[in-house]
């Protein structure tokens, strides 16, 4: 018989408000916890504007006052995440792994560099070369593979908490986004950044089921697990939801 506990359940959330998300993964977190969830999950999800700040988020880094984000429509939070203020907004694949350490490594470093090379490896698929900076988490490119190379853009963003070493949080994957939002704030605490996305490097449009379907595959092969497709109902997050 197959291995339940060796797959990785995809479950697709749609367009989904920050803050439901954010208690859906908190009880996802404590049912993978206590076991009442034996796979890892990967939640994939698109918010409406939103500016999040994480635990060692400075304020200058949030250029624009509350009230003119409210004017614009954009929602802000303040997180237990790791890492400084982003934006999730439509257009971005956000991705919140649910992952167990104790069965792959208990090393918060190691799996952020992980998770970037499922990142990496994701939209390598459709040609664009992702690579890390040094000093900083996430993944940039210079651009595709055999084309002109460019400064450095900036296109996931990266940012995870962890309780008995279960994850959640998770990434930012720019896939339509768009970028002048970004304005609004200084993207991960980096001045100067420059963000971009897929559509921005392939000139062409991508849809988000094929960038869910990239990452889906790409981690089940960095955390070597199977992915499989689940719903969001068929989760067992009973008592953990309280």
């Amino acid at each position: 018989m197959p291995d339940r506990t060796r797959q990785l359940k995809i479950v697709r959330l749609g367009v989904m408000a920050y803050a439901e998300a954010l208690e859906l993964q908190r009880a996802a977190a404590r049912a993978r916890i206590s076991g009442a969830i034996p796979q890892e999950l990967l939640l994939f999800v698109e918010h409406p504007p939103v500016v999040t700040m994480g635990r060692t988020a400075k304020r200058e880094h949030l250029t624009t006052s509350a009230e003119l984000l409210a004017a614009r429509g954009v929602e802000l939070f303040e997180v237990e995440r790791g890492g400084d203020v982003t934006y999730h907004g439509p257009g971005q694949l956000v991705g919140y792994p649910i992952v167990d350490l104790k069965r792959h490594k208990r090393d918060l470093h190691w799996y952020l560099r992980q998770v970037e090379e499922a990142l990496i490896v994701a939209i390598g698929e459709r040609g664009i070369v992702g690579e890390r900076s040094a000093g900083y988490t996430g993944v940039w490119t210079r651009g595709l593979a055999g084309g002109p190379s460019h400064a450095p853009r900036k296109i996931t963003s990266i940012g995870v908490h962890a309780r008995d070493w279960v994850t959640w949080h998770g990434f930012a994957l720019n896939v339509t986004t768009e970028l002048s939002y970004f304005d609004l704030i200084v993207p991960c605490g980096i001045s100067g950044v420059d963000m971009t996305s897929m559509a921005r490097e392939l000139g062409d449009a991508v849809t988000m089921r094929d960038a869910e379907d990239a990452a889906a595959r790409a981690f089940g092969t960095v955390f070597d697990l199977e992915p499989v497709e689940a719903a969001v109902g068929s989760l067992d997050l009973g008592a953990a939801a309280g």
